[in-house]
């Protein structure tokens, strides 16, 4: 195993949440341009040339469902739309107002920070996820925005499927003076992080955080060895982890679910990060997933640099779900 750090790097360029807000937001409502302009178009067509009746509700539900937000948050927006207005004409900005008020509802639960308790010394989190997710890099910001906070923070490399996770995750080390418990590709990851615990804690590290791998094309090999991971980790803090990140990919749209599922099923998932927020995002599937399992969303990346990862705000994200401005 080796332990990569670079002391003189402290990663204080991460950037900060104040005083950036209007940067903030113009890569938010970028980031979900793909579903508020799916959304806005669709409303704008419906509701310009006609008054509101079951025929326009109908369609609205149906280019709801379009850009994923879901069948039942769907229809209960649709329904809120129609509440009063049936044989009236309506607006799009009435439209919008309504939709972000319902989705602003189904998220406001769910945002939720992540907590660092200080009492569990090291603090553990185990981040999981399919392969491409963006997993590691995920690591790396919350590592930059831990060290920025003043934690020490120790990181270990248990996707020792891919050499590439290892390889970055080690760069993403050495940018935030995190030091790095690494091994060989296609070691046994529940022995690393095994290790990684017990120098966590000869350091007097305030918080661990352990990469994993992602094939979900085998289950049975996954499950097994996440399993494992979390069993060893149980010899040297019987309460770990105190953490399970589950890292979604905001392209992927309705997969996005199945994954939820099948990884609350496999590592007891405890709060949800959404990450590529892009042009070509699918991100009204988040609605969805808050909808559905209402686990606490805890930060959403919109982006590469280190300052990209931000906590999760119910209401700016569901103003830019509806194409609403600042």
């Amino acid at each position: 195993m080796t332990d990569s750090t670079d002391p003189q790097d402290t990663g204080n360029d991460t950037g900060s949440d104040a005083g950036s807000r209007p940067s903030w937001w113009r890569r938010l409502s970028s980031g979900l341009k793909r579903t508020s302009a799916s959304i806005g178009g669709a409303i704008a067509d419906l509701v310009t040339k006609r008054k509101l009746d079951h025929a326009v509700i109908e369609e609205l539900e149906e280019a709801l469902i379009r850009a994923d937000l879901g069948i039942e948050t769907a229809v209960a927006i649709a329904g809120k739309v129609g509440e009063g207005r049936y044989d009236k004409q309506v607006s799009a900005d009435e439209v919008k107002a309504i939709l972000a008020e319902e989705v602003e509802k189904i998220l406001v639960p769910v945002a939720k920070p992540l907590v660092i308790d200080a009492a569990r010394k090291p603090f553990v989190v185990l981040v999981v996820g399919v392969n491409g997710s963006g997993k590691t890099t995920t690591i790396g910001k919350l590592a930059a925005r831990l060290t920025a906070e003043g934690r020490k923070v120790v990181l270990a490399a248990g996707d020792t499927f891919r050499a590439a996770a290892i390889e970055q995750l080690k760069i993403w080390g050495t940018r935030t003076g995190s030091p790095v418990i690494a091994g060989a590709q296609g070691g046994d990851a529940a022995s690393l992080a095994f290790e990684a615990l017990e120098a966590a804690r000869t350091r007097a590290a305030d918080v661990l955080i352990v990469d994993t791998a992602g094939r979900l094309q085998n289950k049975t090999a996954l499950m097994g060895e996440l399993e494992k991971i979390v069993r060893v980790m149980r010899k040297v803090d019987a309460t770990a982890p105190h953490a399970v990140l589950l890292v979604l990919d905001a392209t992927v749209g309705q997969n996005a679910l199945s994954q939820v599922e099948v990884f609350s099923k496999i590592a007891g998932v405890t709060g949800l990060v959404m990450t590529k927020l892009d042009g070509t995002a699918r991100g009204g599937i988040l609605v969805a997933v808050a909808a559905k399992f209402g686990l606490p969303v805890h930060f959403i990346g919109v982006g590469e640099g280190v300052d990209d990862l931000s906590p999760f705000a119910a209401k700016d994200f569901a103003r830019a779900v509806a194409g609403i401005d600042g």
